[in-house]
């Protein structure tokens, strides 16, 4: 009985790892559009990224040296990034600088505030959100009608939840690579060596 149960299970994760490359396809389609708003936000407003890089940290900045290069580096490594990600070329190898992109983002800018992304219901600042929303109700209730017919307002505490949740992503991507027939790596990788791998070469 536990034999038959064992082979079961065994066939059943068998036929599981024949769609992995469907998790991994999902895994990209997920991250284009995360970084994507970060190129486009960077590249656009190239001027304030180089601002905030360089100003002082009592300011609001990162205070990094060389402000001009490591936002011309930052914005160039998401623009690849995001359109071999798309694509699944270059997959391993274009998660390794994006991957160090969102691990100095995690350690400047979301570290300090802790993990949760969004304040939760104790914390100060949704406590004070939560007041003003209530006092609004009481004596502008067209106005709070206004903000909230369309959801909840909520606090954004920026802490180091999404970022992290790329990076395993990321991490995800460099170890197993864009994904077979759902990848540019895959497809090369068969037209070079004239058969399909079991992963694809990044």
């Amino acid at each position: 009985m536990n034999n038959t149960l064992i082979q079961w299970y065994e066939r059943a994760v068998a036929q599981c790892k024949r769609l992995d490359f469907l998790a991994l396809l999902a895994i990209r389609l997920y991250l284009i559009p995360v970084i994507y708003v970060g190129a486009h936000s960077k590249v656009m407003g190239f001027a304030g990224t180089v601002a905030w890089f360089g100003a002082p940290v009592s300011e609001g900045g990162l205070n990094l040296p060389f402000p001009t290069l490591l936002a011309f580096l930052a914005a160039g490594t998401e623009v690849l990034g995001c359109i071999c990600i798309a694509l699944g070329l270059f997959t391993r190898i274009m998660a390794i600088p994006t991957i160090f992109l969102m691990s100095v983002a995690s350690a400047m800018v979301h570290w300090k505030h802790g993990w949760d992304a969004i304040a939760t219901g104790s914390m100060e600042a949704t406590v004070r959100l939560n007041g003003f929303i209530e006092w609004l109700a009481a004596n502008f209730p067209g106005r709070y009608n206004y903000i909230t017919e369309l959801g909840d307002p909520v606090m954004l505490n920026n802490g180091m939840e999404f970022a992290a949740t790329y990076f395993v992503m990321l991490l995800v991507l460099l170890v197993y690579g864009g994904g077979r027939y759902v990848s540019l790596d895959y497809w090369l990788k068969r037209a070079v060596t004239g058969k399909a791998g079991v992963q694809q070469a990044a």
